[in-house]
């Protein structure tokens, strides 16, 4: 019964080693797996047996068992990539992906995404990545959703209501006679125009003129007045005066104060003629100086757009899916999704590198960038951790096991020979 049973010792030998090398061999596979997460074997015995001899009752092992096959869900090395689309996570968390046809939510580590067709953000086998809608303010809204973006959506336009010039003005500049609407270039000494927009996203010009004020009796002195062409208000073609003040410099040419302390444009003089909002008005903020130099703009800007469409899709570091307008302006539109188990190793591998839950695993914690789970890094994957040296040795040792188990049969079917060699 003993040389039996040896037999089978060495039987389970080639199972338990024929197995670890098929681990061994996916894991070297999959070396440059995008995400993947390689394997290792945990061998057990079997339940010895129980014989008697001289010196009382001792155990006789019946060979090896494969006991696990755990998955090492350590950090892998990050590629940097061209794509903005790429995401790689640097902690414990997952990517949330649904799958197209059982609409079942699977994990992965692969965040090489794109957007498709219909602008869902999907992995390369169209599993649809989930995440949660944004609100204007950039808050998380509603529960968890797929991530899609009309990209034929258009968004809303926004009435200029403050503008703002830095410039210099020349302190040499010489007194050219009081400001006259009629002739703006003749009497001023320098102008700067910036486009503002109404309610419906229409611009408009608005002209700043500039006029040095007579230094014998007002020293240190400019007067600006913003005009419009009449004619987009229903008033006669040229220029027409929309707001105007004073401004007063310091002798180190500072800006000291404005007249009015608040200037803003004249209320009820923007009704623009095309139906948008008749009572918008916008703020005038100086940052200017008087210096001994050429007058110039050094910069200027407002806070209105004109409407846009998507011209581009990017995803941030903190996993936020960013509509870049064609007017310019971004606009958070989604957060990516992540996810995170008690017991990452009890995850169940579904193939194209994703992975199930499971009572083992836990259920998914799912959240976003900050809240624990994990870092997001774009521009990025992460590769297969993987170590290739450490597999080699292994391939070697499980083979030598292997060959050993062979022996074993081997071995006992020679002396099963000389048992029977007996009865001759």
């Amino acid at each position: 019964m003993g040389i039996l049973a040896s037999l089978y010792s060495g039987i389970s030998g080639l199972a338990a080693n024929g197995n670890a090398m098929s681990v061994i061999g996916n894991n070297i596979a999959n070396n440059n797996t995008v995400g993947f997460k390689s394997g290792r074997t945990l061998f057990s015995d079997l339940l010895s047996s129980n014989v008697s001899g001289s010196g009382g009752t001792s155990q006789v092992g019946r060979g090896v068992s494969l006991s696990s096959i755990d998955n090492i869900l350590s950090q892998g090395t990050f590629e940097n990539t061209e794509s903005n689309t790429d995401l790689a996570i640097e902690g414990e968390g997952f990517f949330v992906v649904k799958e197209p046809l059982t609409n079942v939510d699977l994990f992965t580590r692969a965040g090489s995404f794109a957007f498709d067709e219909s602008g869902f953000l999907t992995t390369p086998e169209g599993y649809k990545v989930q995440g949660y809608a944004l609100a204007a303010d950039g808050s998380v809204a509603g529960d968890l959703t797929e991530i899609q973006v009309d990209t034929q959506s258009l968004s809303a336009p926004r009435a200029t209501e403050n503008i703002t010039l830095n410039t210099n003005l020349d302190a040499d500049a010489n007194y050219r006679g009081p400001f006259d609407i009629t002739d703006p270039v003749s009497t001023s000494n320098y102008a700067s125009s910036v486009a503002v927009y109404d309610s419906l996203g229409n611009d408009h010009l608005v002209t700043m003129y500039f006029s040095k004020m007579d230094p014998a009796t007002n020293p240190l002195q400019w007067e600006f007045t913003a005009t419009i062409d009449g004619s987009e208000v229903g008033a006669p073609a040229g220029p027409l005066n929309v707001g105007s003040g004073t401004l007063t410099f310091d002798a180190d040419g500072n800006l000291l104060t404005t007249v009015p302390a608040s200037p803003s444009s004249t209320p009820g003089v923007l009704a623009w003629s095309n139906n948008s909002d008749p009572n918008q008005q916008f703020n005038f903020n100086f940052a200017t100086t008087q210096f001994s130099s050429e007058s110039v703009v050094i910069g200027q800007s407002q806070d209105g757009y004109t409407t846009g469409s998507v011209a581009k899709l990017t995803i941030d570091n903190e996993g936020n899916v960013l509509g870049n307008f064609s007017n310019g302006l971004p606009k958070q539109l989604f957060r990516v999704a992540l996810a995170k188990f008690s017991n990452p190793g009890g995850l169940i591998k579904e193939g194209s590198n994703m992975y199930s839950s499971s009572q083992a695993s836990g259920e998914a914690v799912v959240g976003t960038v900050g809240s624990g789970i994990g870092k997001i890094f774009t521009n990025a994957l992460e590769m297969s951790n993987v170590d290739l040296a450490g597999e080699f040795v292994k391939m070697i040792t499980t083979q030598r096991g292997f060959q050993a188990s062979s022996k074993i049969i081997t071995s006992t079917d020679e002396m099963l020979s000389e048992l029977i060699n007996l009865k001759r």
